[in-house]
């Protein structure tokens, strides 16, 4: 029975000391926040402060970048094959086709 007393009394004092800390990291993160979104004197509100927006584009670029490069590399994959293709249904037929007639998906290079 013993057990069952220290749990009430531990569980209320867990609860008053977690509210009070709580609340007081609310109240530090509250008054944070409502000095960041204070109009100036002058009535114009700065521009936000970009956070993790620079790594998170950064992030986007490098993940565009990775893929524009992996889709030329399929596109010349695929040019090959069309290609190897394009040589065997020549020998197939007898007749050979020329090598400047040649038709190529491709991306600019910028």
């Amino acid at each position: 029975m013993s057990n069952r007393d220290n749990f009430a009394g531990g569980f209320l004092l867990g609860t008053i000391l977690g509210g009070i800390v709580g609340g007081a990291i609310g109240a530090i993160v509250g008054a944070k926040l409502a000095e960041d979104n204070k109009v100036p004197e002058n009535g114009t509100r700065p521009e936000p402060r970009p956070r993790k927006l620079k790594k998170r584009q950064f992030a986007e670029q490098a993940g565009m970048e990775t893929a524009r490069r992996s889709l030329e590399n399929k596109i010349a994959q695929l040019n090959e094959a069309i290609d190897d293709v394009r040589q065997q249904l020549s020998h197939v037929n007898g007749t050979a086709v020329e090598e400047t007639e040649s038709v190529s998906v491709g991306v600019e290079e910028s």
